[in-house]
């Protein structure tokens, strides 16, 4: 999501209605964590005194699965993989397929459908590479940086 249309000083300009529409479709289609409440990632100062009362969220699940979202995304990239239909309720006909193309998506779809480790269920080695590459971009991570992680 753009967020461009945060520095647009015009608030009545087409950017910035479609910027705040955009983002309430995020909001809603995402959610929000009932316990944020205090924005100190967003320029707001914590209180100490009250926010020590606050309850502590230790299993904090996420709205979306990530994997469902990993296998929507291969899907994307390779619409080869999923029959379509044409509007008539024929099958379209095939395009050839790239052996390269059909090798990157087999490994793809491993890694999707394959546990982390023994037992868990809740990250492919797919899922958490997506999430490991997310973590690295969000917080600007240097290359040296994230190698030394991955070596820890």
């Amino acid at each position: 999501m753009s967020r461009r249309w945060i520095q647009n000083p015009k608030r009545c300009a087409d950017e910035y209605l479609d910027g705040i529409e955009d983002f309430i479709e995020f909001a809603i289609r995402n959610g929000m964590i009932e316990t944020y409440s205090i924005w100190n990632l967003h320029g707001e100062q914590v209180d100490h005194a009250s926010s020590s009362n606050a309850p502590r969220v230790d299993n904090v699940e996420p709205i979306v699965d990530p994997n469902d979202q990993v296998m929507g995304i291969i899907q994307d990239a390779f619409p080869f993989a999923s029959t379509n239909i044409n509007q008539e309720g024929e099958d379209d006909v095939p395009t050839p397929i790239d052996n390269a193309e059909l090798e990157q998506y087999e490994k793809l779809l491993k890694n999707a459908n394959q546990e982390l480790y023994q037992g868990c269920e809740s990250f492919s080695v797919l899922t958490a590479i997506v999430e490991l590459m997310h973590g690295k971009i969000k917080y600007r991570m240097s290359n040296l940086c994230f190698d030394y992680f991955l070596g820890v």
